[in-house]
């Protein structure tokens, strides 16, 4: 498992949050996802051989938020 932290802008509020660690808790190959209103981030636990981090990225993308690594 490999652990990661993005940075995530377009959250305003904690519907978006919660969405998100929704959305990112069901892709196959993250095992953990925690999305903070707060400091704008995500910090995931996933399994680099079922998921690419561009995948992940993809994934918030199409939600309507920005990732990026920080």
């Amino acid at each position: 498992m490999k652990k990661i932290s993005l940075k995530i802008s377009g959250m305003h509020c904690e519907g978006c949050s919660s969405r998100l660690t929704k959305i990112l808790n069901n892709l196959d190959g993250v095992s953990d996802a925690k999305v903070s209103l707060e400091n704008k981030k995500a910090d995931l636990e996933y399994d680099e051989e079922q998921i690419s981090i561009e995948n992940i990225k993809e994934a918030i993308s199409d939600a309507g938020f920005e990732a990026v690594e920080e």
